[in-house]
């Protein structure tokens, strides 16, 4: 997939939209396959927009550690939690249990 397009939020949506059912991954990893490492926080934004996106996993995106920091953004209460949970990624007080195991690195597939 070519990254030439010159709007950072789609190019993050196009990422996004490659993470495997069931996987999750990292603000900082879209940032850093982008080619713009230090910009997680960005990414954040981005995802932060795509909640009327229905094509934008965004509920596949937390923060490094594995904490769904981005879950105030979804309707609901527990809406990514319980998004997470429906593809088999158990999730306790906010964080998601064997984060390395259902990381995905979008530096492999890019």
């Amino acid at each position: 997939m070519e990254l030439t397009n010159d709007n950072f939020f789609e190019r993050v949506y196009a990422v996004a939209r490659q993470i495997p059912y069931g996987k999750v991954t990292s603000y900082g990893a879209i940032a850093k396959v982008l080619g713009a490492a230090r910009s997680a926080r960005m990414v954040g934004w981005a995802m932060n927009a795509a909640h009327n996106l229905e094509d934008v996993p965004a509920h596949r995106v937390v923060n490094r550690k594995g904490l769904l920091t981005g879950k105030h953004h979804f309707d609901g209460t527990n809406l990514m939690q319980q998004l997470l949970e429906s593809e088999g990624i158990v999730v306790e007080d906010n964080q998601i249990i064997n984060f390395e195991d259902v990381f995905w690195d979008p530096q492999m597939k890019f």
